[in-house]
């Protein structure tokens, strides 16, 4: 069974320290999950990703493995794990996010989610139970339930609507998940998802209906989709008064090293985004200096390494001036070297706030990276 053990919790901020124990290994949280979608981290080889990054656990996406390789590859693989050759946890997102992103590829109904694929026009239809299914041929350690995600401009009314919904499409999820089995021979666990957009009273209710599930985690969506960063801190701090203390904690989508920061203070534990990776193939990189534009002319002849504050191969052995060269050209390195380096600070920071949290210093060490990490270098 998947277990978490809470080791250390701030007295004055409420960030945590624990340890989320899979069959394929064991997490330390707060942890950030670099996104492979179609079970790869763009770019990146597992050997790099284990060998360079340590990276404990990643995140897959249901809609697209369903799409490509599709069900019946993955079955005949022995599952995801096996065949991207990772043997360490795999979470896997349910497809709800992509019916909010792919607008009139979509359809939403009580029996669930019709989708047109993106690729090719085929349709492929998302009911919470074979939301189960596709997540069990995937073999994810930790599955999430298909929900309805909506933007945060939306109205009270469409927000309850919409959790509602959710909450329904969960309690379907969970009646079919504990009638069926892992396909793989390890164990699965899933996880629903709390939504209620910005409205504090709907939060409450999505979260209270889904802690009578009894679920081995908790996941908290529906941010980082319009709403400004107080209002997602203030949301994560209302669902996270209800969520059990002794369940892990996802906030799902989320997002800058700042927001990792000060949603780790407000008592998250695990978070994933694509932005690392995907700042990384434009040339904007986090480092531990602040944010870099790597195209700048101000580092043309900056022959230092691309982060100093980070002891990462990639990150100590590159400069800057080659960095940036390699992006002015169009050369597909930069992509590899730059994702690492984007990765390095989201995992760095994760680990400095877990030892922070452990010896007792969190509220300082806020103090001193929260604003840092986000300024121009």
């Amino acid at each position: 069974m998947l277990s978490f053990e809470l080791q250390a919790e701030c007295p004055e901020t409420g960030a945590r320290a624990g340890l989320l124990t899979t069959d394929h290994g064991t997490v330390e949280t707060p942890m950030f999950q670099p996104v492979g979608t179609v079970g790869s981290v763009k770019g990146l080889a597992p050997r790099t990703l284990k060998g360079d990054l340590d990276v404990r656990i990643l995140l897959g996406n249901t809609y697209h493995l369903a799409l490509r390789p599709g069900r019946e590859v993955l079955i005949e693989a022995g599952g995801l794990h096996e065949f991207m050759r990772w043997d360490r946890p795999i979470l896997t997102d349910s497809g709800g996010f992509q019916a909010f992103s792919l607008g009139d590829l979509v359809k939403v109904t009580e029996d669930g989610i019709a989708f047109r694929s993106h690729l090719d026009g085929s349709r492929l239809f998302f009911s919470p139970e074979e939301v189960v299914d596709i997540q069990r041929d995937i073999g994810s350690d930790v599955m999430m339930v298909l929900d309805e995600l909506t933007p945060a401009t939306v109205d009270r009314a469409e927000s309850r609507r919409a959790n509602e919904r959710t909450v329904r499409w969960a309690e379907r999820a969970f009646d079919h998940y504990r009638a069926t089995e892992p396909r793989y021979g390890h164990h699965q666990s899933l996880w629903p998802i709390v939504q209620g957009a910005v409205f504090p009273d709907v939060r409450r209710e999505s979260a209270r209906a889904l802690v009578d599930l009894g679920a081995e985690g908790y996941a908290i969506g529906g941010l980082s989709v319009g709403e400004v960063a107080e209002q997602m801190y203030d949301t994560v701090e209302v669902v996270n008064e209800i969520l059990p203390a002794d369940r892990p904690r996802y906030l799902m989508g989320v997002g800058t090293p700042q927001n990792l920061i000060e949603n780790v203070a407000r008592g998250v534990d695990l978070f994933d985004c694509v932005m690392p990776t995907r700042n990384a193939r434009t040339g904007s990189l986090f480092t531990t200096e602040g944010l870099v534009n790597i195209k700048n002319a101000k580092w043309k002849t900056h022959f230092g390494p691309v982060d100093p504050g980070l002891e990462v191969y990639h990150s100590q052995t590159f400069s800057r001036a080659y960095l940036r060269h390699l992006k002015i050209a169009n050369e597909p390195l930069h992509v590899e070297i730059s994702s690492v380096q984007n990765l390095a600070l989201y995992l760095w920071t994760m680990r400095q706030m877990r030892a922070a949290i452990v010896e007792g210093r969190f509220p300082a060490w806020r103090a001193e990276w929260s604003e840092r990490l986000a300024q121009k270098a």
